[in-house]
């Protein structure tokens, strides 16, 4: 039986510390140290170290702080920082090199990092954590298809489209002002990260107060992924309402739309590339969202998706709304909303 497919963001993960040890093995090299095996290993808890505090695994609060400085504070504060990350790094490698008798030298000399080892692992750690940005700025699975090329000739797949605007935020804005209000839905997309990074999405885009996720059809139907982030979503808004009405004097509300079909994915843009979706899909997506209002459903899944998927997460049930017309199609379409399932003693009663 084949085993779990490893998610695109995980190998991205994995490339990164394939490097980090191939910096430790460059190194090596450079100023011939003589064991490969012992700067490989001080290169994979370097960078690990690196990352793990890049994303906020690591002293999260002092990261949190850290972003909010002015940029004149922020570098020299940060590099102060990464030298304390490359110092563990380097100190966690050298017990591990020096327990298992991989290296000769002295436990001291093993778990402190010279001034030279500094100098270089702060050099590289800046160009992994660029890598990083780079990849957080256009989204992961926009990156990696950037990098390899992917969609430099037009293809035709299949995705699903998950549509997420966020409710009231032009009403909010006259209430609070336009930096209040950006404020606000930074938070809200900061928020929807983790949901679609653990259900193996890409967020594409945020067009004002909304945001477009993706899935290749198969990723986004196993396990209903494409579903269950919309109920992740919402889950992690409440869970901390009492948080967004003492920072914002709001709690986020969304409506959603979920729909897939075929499309032509392409890379245009010259000065700036983008991966683009040219179909109905997209177009019907949209026009979906728009429905939540009309039908007042915070969340709609088209009939043709919903055909599709091999079941429902448990709780959520589809409540079918009728066929209705969506302008630029020109046959109707089916829509359900999705909702939490009656429970099993209320429905008895």
């Amino acid at each position: 039986m084949a085993g779990l497919p490893i998610p695109q963001h995980a190998w991205f993960w994995i490339g990164i510390l394939a490097l980090s040890a191939g910096a430790g093995l460059l190194y090596d090299a450079l100023f011939q140290n003589g064991i490969p095996l012992v700067a490989a290993i001080h290169g994979v808890f370097i960078g690990a170290c690196a990352l793990l505090m890049e994303r906020g695994t690591l002293l999260p609060r002092l990261q949190a702080r850290l972003r909010r400085l002015p940029t004149f504070l922020y570098v020299p504060i940060a590099e102060l920082a990464y030298v304390g990350m490359i110092t563990l790094g380097h100190a966690t490698g050298g017990v591990i090199v020096w327990s298992t008798g991989l290296t000769p030298e002295p436990f001291a000399v093993a778990v402190v990092p010279s001034l030279r080892v500094l100098v270089y692992a702060l050099a590289v750690s800046a160009l992994l954590v660029f890598v990083v940005r780079m990849r957080d700025l256009i989204g992961a699975e926009v990156f990696v298809n950037l990098l390899v090329g992917r969609y430099h000739r037009p293809v035709e797949e299949e995705r699903i489209f998950l549509f997420v605007d966020v409710v009231g935020s032009t009403a909010y804005a006259e209430t609070h002002g336009a930096l209040k209000t950006q404020a606000f839905l930074g938070a809200v997309f900061a928020t929807l990260a983790e949901p679609v990074r653990r259900c193996q999405g890409s967020t594409d885009d945020f067009i004002g107060d909304m945001a477009m996720i993706t899935w290749p059809m198969a990723r986004g139907l196993q396990g209903a992924r494409c579903v269950a982030c919309v109920l992740a979503i919402q889950e992690s808004l409440t869970r901390d309402a009492a948080a967004w009405e003492e920072r914002f004097g709001a709690v986020p509300r969304i409506r959603a739309a979920l729909h897939g079909g075929p499309v032509v994915t392409a890379e245009v843009g010259v000065d700036r590339h983008k991966i683009a979706y040219f179909g109905d899909a997209v177009n019907v997506t949209a026009r979906l969202e728009a429905l939540c209002r009309t039908l007042d459903a915070p969340v709609l899944i088209s009939g043709d998706l919903l055909a599709k998927l091999p079941r429902l997460p448990d709780g959520v049930r589809a409540r079918p709304l009728g066929e209705h017309a969506v302008r630029g199609r020109d046959q109707v379409l089916a829509v359900a909303a999705l909702e939490p399932a009656p429970r099993a003693g209320r429905a008895a009663a």
